[in-house]
């Protein structure tokens, strides 16, 4: 850090405060995408779950999320939590120094602040109208101390872990999609299946503004994760829309051939995932190989979701099938497209000569995974003990917004 306020770079810093609001609308996106599918008697539930976040992960960030993320290491496994605690030592001339991006630190804090924000958010679709509010609550806390905060250091910080073996996930397909993936995977098999599991979303364009204000908001999520404006960053953004959009239409044709008409939510879920999947290679890849990687996320995770099916999973919004296959997908594909002599700050993927690359991808993709998957299912068992995770079957079936919160989305209801 710098206390030198000459150092400052005035374009990355307006560039990164447009990028931070950007991936802040994304969890107010999320709720709306995720309200949309669920039925009507739910929706202020898990719109409440996501705002919940916005507000608690922000205080915990602020007291000791970010010390822990990027602070200074122990044995490369998590920061220490008192170095940046509540700001200590922060003043308005504090340059943030990695990137040479020059903007203040206070500027990176917010920013990583938004996907801490964003990250656990993306769980509630899986375990979507059947868990206590207080339960998630405690699920929240805990999932970020113990798997958010040490994979972002681990993976993000100079010192973690798999930073140091050369590890890489540009915007988060690692730290945040297979972390949050793998998690929703164990909460719904703790949780188990809904009284009533129609998936039939009760508001389909209620649906497509939370994706829209998704897909908007990603910009920033990728294209800010350069920590300022370059070359780098250009590309990011345009891999942002080319993944999204070969992954929309992969879905929807598959979709298309199998049930014999186009399907709009469909269409949706398949963008999504391949924003996902492309996530960790936004800035490391070409165009063409953006391409690839969305159009392989598209046929992936349709696909995934048809498993978990099969194997009677009952994540709600298919977070597993989407969020956890695509970033994992996209992290692994990283690790055998990506090229130097397209960012001379990545690396050489497996097609190039990288072995070791490839290797350390998967093993930071497994290992990611499954803490999360261990972590996630321990929790809501201790969790449990305390509170019951689970509502009872009359809450469930007259619905969590009336039984829980005593409110209702629609006026016809109340």
């Amino acid at each position: 850090m710098l206390a030198d306020s000459s150092k400052l770079n005035i374009g990355n810093t307006a560039f990164m405060l447009v990028c931070s609001a950007l991936v802040m609308l994304m969890t107010p996106g999320l709720a709306f995408f995720y309200g949309g599918l669920v039925t009507k008697k739910n929706v202020l539930t898990v719109m409440i779950q996501n705002f919940a976040s916005l507000c608690w992960t922000t205080i915990l960030w602020f007291c000791i999320g970010y010390s822990m993320c990027f602070g200074p290491t122990w044995h490369g496994m998590i920061g220490d939590p008192t170095y940046f605690a509540f700001l200590k030592g922060v003043s308005l001339n504090t340059i943030y120094t990695g990137n040479n991006s020059g903007i203040p630190l206070g500027l990176h804090f917010v920013y990583q602040m938004m996907f801490a924000i964003i990250a656990p958010a993306l769980i509630t679709g899986a375990f979507a109208n059947r868990v206590n509010f207080s339960a998630y609550l405690l699920f929240l806390t805990a999932w970020l101390i113990f798997v958010y905060f040490p994979f972002v250091h681990m993976v993000w910080s100079p010192n973690g872990l798999f930073s140091r073996m050369g590890v890489l996930d540009f915007a988060g397909g690692i730290v945040v999609h297979t972390t949050a993936g793998f998690a929703a995977l164990a909460s719904v098999i703790f949780v188990g299946r809904r009284c009533d599991s129609t998936d039939v979303p009760h508001n389909v364009p209620l649906m497509a503004l939370g994706a829209g204000l998704l897909w908007f908001g990603w910009f920033g999520f990728n294209a800010g994760s350069e920590v300022g404006v370059d070359w780098v960053t250009v590309s990011s953004f345009v891999n942002t829309q080319l993944g999204a959009a070969f992954a929309g239409v992969a879905w929807l044709v598959l979709e298309w051939a199998n049930v014999r008409r186009p399907n709009f939510v469909g269409l949706m879920t398949g963008a999504v995932a391949g924003l996902a999947a492309i996530t960790p290679a936004a800035g490391y890849v070409s165009f063409g190989i953006a391409s690839v990687i969305g159009f392989s996320a598209g046929l992936v995770c349709y696909y995934a979701v048809a498993i978990k099916k099969v194997f009677g999973w009952d994540d709600a919004l298919d977070v597993w099938g989407v969020h956890g296959v695509g970033g994992v997908l996209g992290a692994i594909l990283l690790g055998v497209f990506a090229a130097k002599s397209w960012n001379l700050h990545g690396a050489a993927g497996l097609l190039s000569g990288g072995t070791r690359f490839f290797l350390w991808q998967c093993i930071a993709v497994v290992a990611s995974a499954a803490w999360a998957f261990v972590f996630s299912y321990a929790a809501l068992w201790l969790i449990n003990c305390v509170t019951s995770v689970r509502v009872d079957e009359e809450t469930e079936k007259l619905g969590l917004d009336a039984g829980l919160l005593g409110e209702a989305a629609y006026s016809e209801d109340r």
